[in-house]
Parts: structure tokens; sequence; C-alpha cells
């Protein structure tokens, strides 16, 4: 079935929204057998180029004021450009709040490798609104910097004010906050997030690597996972004040499915350096000290290679087709099939195999995603760190 486009709106115009955008476009010349690279195809009727822009909010004066599909090849954007001929959208790039989204140590570095704030005077909430309105976004996703917890919440309310639903990709925790998951539960609007997980990253492959020891019966003794890259993402978190949420929510993302909880001193996640030759790729290091049969010493060592921006696009397509879902079937608040599956910090983790389960039953209508059929449950993660 023939379905109306999913108008999106975005906050910040880097890396990834540069491998969406051109996945969105990349795809529209392909068919469901020979589309490399997707999770689904389609899902619920609507396929990738189903997807629009509608709005756009940057600070960097080499973007605001472009078009969309121009401002994600100004640097200081560096992921692989995998979709040249980008089209005109009509849609400019317009100026957003600051807030805490500029950590100062980037002004010491390059232009090329970081932010050059624009000159232009910064919106009002009810301006930021008034455009999700008129555009006709449906959503909101929200790519800004590590660490903008104060712009994650200033578009968040922004969200909730012009009755729009949200997608939390970045590690500030907005869905995994009861007072923010109800507030959009009682607007009936929906909400996916926090922090969106790799398709094959760091993350999703140490909790594979871990749920694979705890099945086979092996002792996790200890284990690390350091990254490096070149990106604004790596520059960004040299400052390592704004590191405290991403720490937490991939070390949660870990913890959470091991069948026993490591200590903290030995369990180490989290971003290592900045490498600006590497620009959007990531490397990752995972070792992992374990026993066998006989209590007998086993470790793993892992090293994992890949192009960052499209790495996290090849989810958020499909996190955007099943928020549009909820907004069809009328469903609001935190979904949480899609963002146990979706995202490292949800607001209650299950184990993969299992929000896959649950995230293709959300998707063909088996399981519809109330909030009293999947409740905060606290006492059932007594260790996990809520946020209240």
């Amino acid at each position: 079935m023939k379905r109306e486009k999913i108008r999106i709106a975005i906050a910040g115009v880097g890396n990834c929204v540069s491998s969406l955008l051109q996945g969105i476009e990349y795809y529209r010349t392909k068919n469901a057998e020979d589309a490399i690279g997707l999770m689904h195809w389609e899902i619920g009727g609507y396929r990738p180029y189903d997807i629009e822009v509608v709005a756009a909010f940057d600070i960097d004066k080499r973007k605001v004021g472009k078009d969309v599909n121009e401002a994600i090849f100004a640097e200081p954007n560096c992921t692989a450009v995998f979709c040249k001929d980008m089209p005109k959208t009509g849609v400019k790039v317009m100026m957003g709040r600051v807030l805490d989204g500029f950590s100062e140590h980037m002004r010491d570095y390059p232009e090329k490798n970081t932010f050059v704030l624009s000159d232009e005077p910064e919106p009002t909430k009810e301006e930021v609104v008034k455009v999700l309105r008129e555009s006709g976004a449906e959503m909101l996703l929200n790519y800004l910097p590590v660490g903008s917890e104060e712009g994650s919440k200033f578009y968040a309310e922004c969200a909730l004010e012009a009755g729009i639903g949200f997608i939390n990709n970045i590690p500030v925790f907005i869905a995994s906050t009861p007072l923010w998951a109800e507030r959009f539960r009682e607007r009936g609007l929906p909400i996916i997030g926090d922090d969106i997980k790799a398709q094959i990253g760091a993350t999703i492959t140490h909790r594979t690597l871990a749920d694979l020891f705890r099945k086979r019966g092996v002792k996790l003794d200890r284990t690390y996972q350091l990254n490096t890259g070149g990106n604004t993402d790596f520059l960004n978190m040299l400052n390592r004040s704004r590191l405290a949420s991403k720490k937490r929510s991939k070390t949660e993302a870990v913890q959470s499915i091991l069948e026993e909880r490591l200590d903290p001193e030995n369990i180490h996640i989290g971003p290592s350096d900045y490498v600006p030759w590497q620009k959007d790729n990531k490397v990752c290091f995972i070792r992992m000290e374990g026993r066998i049969f006989g209590d007998v010493p086993m470790n793993l060592e892992l090293r994992l290679s890949v192009e960052d921006s499209p790495n996290s696009a090849g989810v958020a397509i499909d996190a955007i087709r099943c928020l549009k879902l909820a907004l069809d079937r009328g469903e609001g608040g935190v979904l949480h099939a899609p963002s146990a599956y979706f995202c490292k910090h949800p607001p209650v983790q299950y184990p993969d195999d299992e929000a896959f389960r649950m995230t293709e039953a959300f998707i063909s209508g088996e399981l519809m995603t109330h909030q009293e059929e999947y409740p905060y449950e606290y006492e059932k993660q007594p260790d996990r760190v809520w946020d209240r």
C-alpha cells in the first residue's frame, strides 16, 4: 500500500545526518532484491525514500542558510560520500540554539575539523516551535553533539509544544527519564531513545559477545572497549566533562546483558582518543577476559573498523519508520520495543534477540507498545542507575 511521506525535522546537520539523507536518496533507485545494508526494506508500507526533511537546525555558519542537501557536505562533515547527486530540497538549514552544543576547547582546532559558529541570531523556543508546526514535521530527530544536555532538553521541549514525535539519537537521557517519558505519554506523542546503536558497531558487537559468554557458560572477569575516531564527535569528546552520559550509556548497554554485573574497576567502556586522519572511520578495540571449563583462563581480542555515520544511519532509518507507525496508530509515550532494539540506553534493557522479536511484533501490529504494558520496572533491574 502506498503511504504518504514521513516528514522529519533535524537538530544538528552533522555526519550522521549526511549519511541518513544520502541513504534516503541512494535507496530511491533500489528495490528489495538489491538493497544492501538495510534491516528492513519496508516497514508498515514505508520505504527508505518515503522520508523527507522539512526543517533543519544547525549552528555552523558553513551550513546555516544552505539547502540541507548541500549543507550535509560542508565542513567539518567528513563521512563517506556514497551518493553524490543530491537534489535540492528547498529546505534551508536554520540557525539553532547554541546552549551547550559547542565545547570551548574546539576553538583551538583548525576550522576544517571543528565548528565555526554562525553570527545569525539564535531563535527563541517559540520561533523553533513555529517552524516545526508550519513545516508539517511529524517528528524531530536529535543529532546534537555528545554532552548537549541543555540543547537536547530544549529541542525535546520544542517537540512537545509542537505536538510531534521525538527520536533521541544521542546519549542524553530523555526517553529513559520517567518525567520526560510521562510528558510525551500524556501528550499522546511517541518517543524513541536514548543513544542510537550502530548496525555493527562497538556496543552491539560487545553486547553480542557478552551474551555469547553468558550463554556458553563462560565467566567474564573483566573487559574493556576503546574507540578512536577523527570526526567532530571524537573531537568534542576530548572534553571529558561531556562524556559522563556517553560512558554511562555504553557501559550500561554491556552491563545489562551480563548474568552478573562487573565491578566498576573491571569494566572500562568509552571513547579513548581523537585521531584527525581517521575522519569518520571509527576503530574499536575490545578485550574480554574470562574463565571456561575447569576455571581455565581465556581471553578474546577484537578490532573493528567501520565508517561511523553510515553505521548509525542504517538504524535511524528504521527508527524513523517505527515512530511513524506509532503516529499512524495513535500511540504515545516511549516505544519500548524499538527503543530497546535501536538504542544503547532505553528505559528498559532487553537482550538483543528479545528486543528484535519485540520490534518485529511491533512492526507487524501484534504488539502495541503502550506505557502500561512496559512499566519502568525498577524492581526487575535494581542495579540500574535510573534517572528520575
